[in-house]
């Protein structure tokens, strides 16, 4: 009888025939019972790949060990994801993988000769952090050297492999163990731009299988240095932002507030102060009610609308204007008998004050109410309301 060729063959195992060609092995094998699965899968190896007798004993031995290998992946991979927690490191992503049969036979294919056993590959369980920002790739390291013991002969940084005027795959590689396993593993960490490029690159250069043009290769090149620059800039950014709120806080904590500029950094930070606890507190005393806290940077929005520009500027309304925002809470607070008080009742007071004596009427008003209460018809009924009754507010009879 005529051999069949590779891809058509066909073993028998009790009265089951299973094709075992490359397709039909993937096909075939979820409905094998998992000794057949085991000896499927050597057959396919021999079938794809072609392994000295040194090599095939690595594989078994890694047939052997691969429970091995899966357990130590979850329990390393919860391991290094609760250090990062724990030291308040956020990440984009960790990923974690134990190579395949498929994957280790074509390694083993190419360069089975350098390895003496299978603990020689430290890549059989792998680990990846991936980054938003490049700075944070080496507070990871840091983390990683905490949690594992860093092989450092064979661990590699290979952003500083390139030259001056190279650009390419940039990733840190450290090489780890743990005690009670006599397997190393690796653990690489990127920044999520490096490992889209690293992904593009893989896919359009390494899994082609064909020589890439020169032309091509300078785009891929020009690409890199491109997302490299960005890398940094994200960084830089990050940095000098960081920079900026630290000042700020140093200028509101000093009370220099003229040089504070009115923004959402600043804002908070000047919360902190409980700048409005005074007024809040006077108004509290007309029905003796409790001050509940509740949320004031919504009023950021609405002091930037009035014309404030600086943290001087929010000052001065409230010392210019709160004896007027407490004589509109008395005619508020009139109207009701609630001995509860949200602590935005000053800020939206004082609002309201500057917005009735500076003649921004009913359209003032009620662009108020919208901003701080959401957009709604009884927004310019209230307005309606506080432009009548202020006529009777002893501090609109007041000089500035």
């Amino acid at each position: 009888m005529k051999e069949k060729p590779y891809g058509q063959r066909e073993s028998l195992w009790g009265d089951t025939f299973v094709t075992v060609g490359m397709m039909g092995v993937k096909n075939n094998i979820g409905t094998i019972k998992q000794e057949k699965k085991r000896s499927i899968e050597k057959i396919y190896i021999k079938i794809m790949y072609v392994l000295d007798p040194h090599s095939e004993a690595i594989m078994e031995e890694y047939r052997e060990q691969r429970p091995m290998f899966l357990n130590a992946e979850s329990e390393i991979k919860e391991r290094l994801c609760s250090c990062l927690a724990d030291a308040g490191i956020v990440v984009a992503s960790v990923e974690s993988r134990v190579k395949t049969e498929n994957s280790l036979a074509g390694k083993l294919e190419l360069k089975g000769s350098k390895y003496k056993s299978l603990a020689d590959i430290t890549d059989i369980l792998g680990l990846r952090v991936i980054t938003f920002y490049f700075d944070d790739v080496d507070i990871v390291a840091s983390a990683v050297e905490r949690l594992f013991e860093v092989d450092w002969e064979n661990s590699v940084d290979k952003r500083r492999l390139h030259e001056v005027d190279s650009f390419g795959y940039q990733s840190l590689h450290y090489i780890c163990r743990v005690p009670d396993m006599p397997y190393r593993f690796e653990i690489q960490m990127r920044t999520l731009l490096q490992h889209a490029w690293s992904n593009m690159n893989h896919d359009t250069g390494y899994k082609s299988g064909v020589e890439i043009p020169r032309e091509y290769i300078r785009n891929l090149n020009r690409l890199a240095g491109m997302l490299e620059l960005v890398d940094e800039q994200f960084s830089r950014i990050r940095s000098e932002l960081t920079d900026y709120r630290r000042r700020m806080q140093a200028l509101v904590a000093s009370g220099n507030l003229d040089d504070a500029p009115l923004d959402g950094d600043t804002f908070r930070s000047y919360l902190d102060l409980a700048p409005f606890r005074p007024l809040n507190r006077r108004i509290a005393a007309i029905n003796q009610a409790e001050i509940q806290e509740v949320p004031l940077m919504p009023y950021l929005a609405a002091l930037k609308d009035i014309g404030c520009r600086t943290l001087g500027d929010v000052q001065r309304i409230i010392k210019g204007y709160s004896e007027g925002a407490y004589q509109i809470a008395c005619y508020q607070m009139g109207l009701t008998d609630l001995d509860i008080m949200a602590s935005s009742v000053g800020p939206q007071d004082l609002c309201i004050a500057f917005i009735l004596k500076n003649g921004g009427g009913r359209t003032g008003l009620r662009r108020l109410f919208d901003q701080i209460l959401g957009s709604s018809e009884a927004n310019d009924m209230m307005a309606e309301m506080l432009v009548e009754q202020s006529t009777s507010f002893p501090f609109m009879n007041q000089k500035n």
